[in-house]
């Protein structure tokens, strides 16, 4: 039997906010309402469904997207210019930083329901950060 992630739904103060700023910076694009979700699509078929729900309800979440050097290029820019806070590690100890883990790139930041995203260009391994 082949497993795969089809969708997940993410909680948000405002669906269309958190679908858009993410799909933004990802070079994606949001979709069209479908019910209680606004859809952003992955291409590899994973669908992250932005759901609004009360502020209180939302527990943060890490979403980690693997991406190509060129998309770390392009959506690193995007995250520049919008004057989005970034950090290289996790825990927000290196603001203003990158990562090289793995021989790739990534860092994290936060989206606006308070989720931490990161964005890499290596899957992580059981080689040595």
């Amino acid at each position: 039997m082949s497993v795969e992630l089809n969708h997940t739904i993410v909680h948000a103060r405002d669906k269309r906010e958190s679908a858009e700023f993410l799909a933004g910076v990802l070079g994606l694009e949001a979709g069209p309402d479908w019910g209680p979700f606004v859809p952003v699509g992955t291409s590899n078929g994973v669908t992250l469904d932005f759901a609004t729900v009360p502020a209180e309800s939302i527990v943060m979440q890490h979403y980690a997207f693997l991406i190509t050097e060129e998309e770390f290029d392009a959506a690193f820019a995007r995250i520049r210019a919008a004057g989005i806070t970034y950090y290289a590690d996790p825990h927000g100890k290196q603001p203003g930083e990158i990562n090289h883990y793995y021989g790739g790139r990534g860092l994290y930041f936060m989206d606006p329901a308070g989720h931490a995203m990161e964005i890499m260009t290596r899957p992580y391994g059981d080689q040595p950060a």
